[in-house]
């Protein structure tokens, strides 16, 4: 943020502003008494800061607390026990919730558009282009789900609640409207209303995980459902039910016609794409809510302009190698969904469970061992870490940690599982290699990417463009001209180390404008390695998000841990596991451009 915007926001933001901009609460009355002098100070002044704001987040994270629980409490309050709470009480409660976040976006984009002194600066780290992308891709896939779960419904509306019907059609509003909000407002830092809009993105936030919550039973529920029929007890059937559709309206409302079964099958593919968009928008959502009223110092240091370029300076090594995992992945994925679903026979089931061990044994072997590389090369790397303060990074580590333990969680449950158990065979052996693996594989994939994150973009061709912009202000040089103007001696450049300006030679400077611009070969081995495991980590995204689940077509850990207990291991990790790929994909990809 230059100086001039700053000084616009001063001079417009007078208290008598429209939608109520001169009757603030304590804190943004504060933050607008201090604009006027804003552009003459740093704005890290404690003058400039709101009086409590630990106050403010304090009541925000109360409130979102307490929400999140009784979300949490409605969805899985029907799991074990015979409580009296239905399906469409959990829709309604979240029916409301997304209409009470759709009123609180329009109130924020009228409010802010209307009132000048409402964001003052915006947090160029937060929201970058890839991760709106992302949002936007998971919101379309969403919006066709909703369709889906719309058809679905409206087969048998005649023995339904009306919320089941109405449910779906708000999430598509609700989708659309926070879509649109987060793309346009994901940087601001804004400064007015500040414990309305803390409470506001808190209650955006629990909404999301609310609504991510729902969707990961729904679809744990389906997927144990078709994997443990035969080994089903009472007890879980009674679950199934509960959690799903009840037992009183099964035989009411079944969904035998051809356009039906479409429908429901359909939404159940679907639900990787929404619980990523969930899950993508309370990132974003936490982010907008540490900045609501930052004061971010541009002069501080520099804000690196990183720019998009996919396929400039690479070797296309990390990109072919990484498609070869992706598409074979994928035929491996194909083939052992076939052969798993289609066939009763164990020597079958042990051939699908065998390629799927090895495939990710090897996919996993190459991805630490590139991960180890990767750390290595940090260690001769010239760049400085980057320690300025940065909610998004710090966000993004936390999440990686987190989303971790998922992961680690099932490794070590089969690990306890595989060496208690007896007889030993192949695919145990397999299976005790693969959870060792990844474990090892989020290990140095974590270090590898969190220490990318804190690395500082190459300053290279930002100090020839800065010697460039301030000797000369020239946007294309002749060399010729340039060659002529400035004279050997360096008189020329006296007056500007006089002032403090970095003394260049003449000779210096025209060999670095006729020179192509050559890219560190470490820097082109990080980009190779990033791009590979971003693809790596798509199609192990891919895997379990869509049918593969061998922690309940491998026998060992079901019959080690029981029916009820090693399902809710897997129902409750096995998210957090998925998300992490994903998460680490968005990650990545800022690793491959920031080198």
């Amino acid at each position: 943020m230059t100086e001039e915007p700053r000084r616009k926001d001063s001079e417009n933001g007078h208290p008598n502003s429209s939608m109520g901009c001169g009757h603030k609460d304590d804190k943004a009355s504060l933050a607008l008494s201090q604009i006027a002098s804003f552009s003459h100070q740093a704005p890290s002044t404690p003058a400039s800061k709101e009086v409590w704001k630990k106050g403010g987040r304090m009541f925000s994270i109360l409130l979102a607390v307490h929400l999140a629980l009784l979300a949490c409490t409605l969805v899985s309050s029907g799991a074990f026990e015979k409580i009296a709470v239905h399906d469409y009480d959990v829709f309604f409660l979240l029916t409301v919730m997304m209409l009470i976040v759709i009123i609180w976006i329009i109130f924020y984009l009228a409010g802010t558009s209307r009132c000048p002194g409402a964001i003052l600066c915006k947090d160029s780290h937060a929201g970058p282009i890839w991760l709106r992308g992302g949002l936007i891709l998971f919101a379309i896939f969403s919006l066709v789900m909703d369709v889906f779960k719309i058809g679905y419904y409206s087969s048998f509306y005649s023995c339904l609640s009306a919320i089941k019907i109405i449910y779906p059609i708000v999430q598509a509003i609700f989708v659309v409207v926070q879509t649109y909000f987060l793309w346009v407002s994901a940087k601001d830092c804004i400064h007015v209303h500040l414990n309305v809009t803390r409470c506001g993105l808190m209650l955006t936030l629990t909404t999301n995980l609310a609504v991510w919550m729902s969707a990961v039973t729904d679809e744990s529920v389906h997927k144990a459902h078709s994997k443990l029929k035969k080994n089903m007890t009472e007890e879980i059937f009674r679950w199934l039910l509960k959690v799903g559709m009840r037992s009183s309206s099964v035989e009411e409302c079944n969904c035998n016609s051809q356009i039906c079964q479409i429908f429901k099958n359909g939404y159940f593919w679907l639900y990787p794409f929404n619980i990523e968009y969930s899950l993508f928008a309370s990132a974003m959502v936490y982010v907008m809510w540490k900045n609501v009223g930052r004061f971010i110092d541009h002069h501080s240091h520099h804000i690196e302009r990183l720019k998009f370029r996919l396929f400039r300076r690479t070797f296309f090594v990390g990109i072919m190698l990484g498609l070869v995992v992706l598409v074979s992945g994928l035929g491996v994925l194909i083939l052992y969904e076939v052969q798993v679903n289609s066939n009763t026979e164990s020597s079958k089931k042990s051939q699908a469970l065998t390629m799927y061990y090895i495939f990710n044994i090897v996919c996993l072997s190459l991805m630490s061992l590139v991960c180890i590389g990767g750390s290595v090369i940090y260690r001769f790397d010239k760049r400085d870490m980057d320690r300025h303060k940065n909610p998004t990074r710090t966000l993004d580590v936390a999440l990686l940690m987190g989303a971790a333990l998922g992961q680690y969680a099932i490794s070590y449950y089969s690990i306890v599982a595989i060496v208690a158990s007896t007889p030993r065979d192949a695919i145990s052996a397999l299976n005790l290699t693969y959870a060792l693996l990844m474990i090892a594989q989020h290990t140095f994939q974590n270090i590898f990417i969190i220490e990318g994150l804190h690395r500082q973009p190459p300053k290279e061709d930002y100090k020839h463009d800065s010697h460039q912009k301030d000797l000369y202000g020239l946007t294309f040089v002749n060399i010729n001209a340039v060659s002529l103007r400035v004279p050997d001696t360096g008189s020329t450049l006296a007056a500007g180390a006089a002032s403090g300006t970095e003394t260049v030679c003449p000779s210096d400077l025209v060999r670095s404008l006729t020179a192509p611009k050559k890219m560190n070969w470490r820097r082109k081995f990080l980009r190779e390695i990033s791009m590979f495991l971003l693809l790596s980590n798509v199609i192990l995204w891919i895997m379990p998000a869509f049918g593969a689940r061998p922690q309940f077509d491998n026998d060992t850990e079901l019959n080690f841990y029981g029916d009820s207990m090693w399902p809710a291991i897997v129902d409750i990790c096995l998210p957090f596991g998925i998300f992490y790929r994903m998460h680490a994909v968005a990650s990545l990809l800022e690793v491959y451009i920031m080198s």
